[in-house]
């Protein structure tokens, strides 16, 4: 009989490349893209394991714009998360990807408050259960 190995969910990484914070004009570079080039250059530190697990792209508009910069986690069957109120620099890059690893790491995507990276911990703007998921 053949054992079937179910391949590992690929944790898809969306971040809002149009976000800017409030006040701040069109004129500059959006923080969102500063985000999105960050967490890219950040994905050079992981292993080839990591990278198989975590898919990264940038998306125009994720309609966050009262609470940018904005990022999506989502996968097949897992919670999917979207964050807001984030800053543009190489530490959220980083603490995005690890939060992003801790998703993929997830059976069910489920992200404890008190687990997360300490720039995820809060502006937290949804928390969206798997498509079919029984609910009580």
């Amino acid at each position: 009989m053949t054992e079937f190995v179910s391949e590992p969910t690929v944790t898809e990484l969306i971040i809002c490349t149009t976000c800017r914070p409030a006040g701040v004009s069109r004129d500059v570079p959006a923080a969102g893209e500063a985000l999105l080039e960050a967490v890219q250059v950040a994905t050079w530190d992981l292993d080839a394991t990591q990278q198989a697990r975590i898919r990264v792209r940038g998306l125009a508009c994720m309609s966050g714009c009262a609470r940018a910069c904005t990022v999506a986690l989502q996968a097949a069957g897992k919670y999917t998360y979207y964050f807001g109120d984030l800053v543009a620099d190489e530490v959220t890059a980083a603490q995005v990807l690890a939060c992003a690893q801790l998703h993929a790491d997830s059976a069910d995507g489920n992200l404890l408050r008190k687990e997360r990276p300490e720039r995820l911990r809060s502006g937290i703007l949804a928390r969206l259960p798997p498509l079919g998921l029984a609910t009580s």
